[in-house]
């Protein structure tokens, strides 16, 4: 296994601009436009101090794989299936109400996997999860046309232990810098967020994004989960999920893990359909006004 040397203008702290946004005192509009506008937001308090303990209880007992870069990045793709808080976590409600208002209400989980950056980890490189067409790395999950990534960090993320990292606006660009399929050792614009145990950060997967070099003295591990809009469909078939499991998960978590393939699409549409709706709030410029 490979260790990379972590570079030192990642390491250096004095460098970094820190994102000041105060999380708490935004509205609900205010949470929408971050997401939408800036490709990321952070949403404070959504685990208590009693689930933290049950997922690390679950994340302590998980097999996990190190990265090609760095033995000191390690994770498991695919914690759907273990049950327990872990499993239950998919249907969140505090994190469901707000993909409800942010998707409408139907709501389809595509990916959800478990990552620990230990003391060492050299941080992993500005890159977008959005990739139109598939990769080795990401499947082809990641090809749908919108896609937000729920992070839950179960420890403090400070600015020593991988911070997260993130160019804001990055997945507004039409420049050809902009291609999802490019990667950066860091960017001049970036900044870094920093979290509390139990908070939560959403990104849009077109925003360039990565985590600085745990640089402290302890691991930080995190649950990531990724949710669609039901209309918004993979590139291309994938898996479905496996009945027999399927039906071990509690219901609220079997209605957010229906069929991954599922678009709604009308290839043979007209140009003036029956019956069109005069009025769409999902749309409505005003959704940023939300309190």
């Amino acid at each position: 296994m490979t260790h990379t040397t972590i570079d030192p203008t990642l390491a250096d702290l004095s460098r970094r601009r820190p994102a000041n946004t105060d999380w708490a005192r935004l509205t609900l509009g205010q949470q929408i436009r971050h997401i939408e506008v800036e490709g990321y937001l952070v949403r404070p308090g959504m685990l208590d101090r009693n689930l933290i303990n049950r997922l690390k209880e679950q994340t302590a007992t998980l097999a996990t794989k190190a990265v090609s870069y760095s033995d000191k990045q390690r994770g498991n793709r695919g914690v759907q299936w273990a049950g327990g808080a872990i499993t239950d976590l998919i249907a969140h409600p505090p994190m469901i109400e707000f993909l409800k208002v942010l998707f409408g209400p139907e709501i389809v989980m595509m990916d959800y996997d478990y990552a620990r950056s230990e003391p060492g980890h050299p941080g992993i490189s500005l890159h977008s999860d959005g990739q139109p067409w598939g990769s080795k790395i990401f499947g082809l999950e990641y090809s749908c046309p919108r896609l937000i990534r729920c992070l839950y960090y179960l420890d403090d993320l400070t600015p020593k232990v991988s911070p997260f990292r993130v160019v804001p606006r990055s997945h507004l660009s039409f420049h050809n810098q902009g291609n999802p399929y490019l990667r950066y050792e860091r960017h001049p614009e970036e900044v870094m967020v920093t979290a509390k145990a139990g908070d939560a950060v959403l990104i849009n997967q077109n925003v360039i994004h990565g985590n600085y070099p745990n640089v402290g003295t302890s691991a930080r591990e995190m649950l990531a989960l990724a949710y669609r809009p039901s209309w918004a469909g993979p590139a291309s078939e994938i898996q479905k999920w496996p009945d027999e499991k399927l039906k071990q998960c509690p219901s609220e978590v079997q209605a957010l893990m229906s069929d991954p393939n599922q678009r709604i699409w009308a290839y043979d549409a007209v140009d003036k359909p029956d019956n069109m709706p005069v009025e769409a709030p999902g749309i409505n410029p005003s959704r940023w006004d939300l309190e």
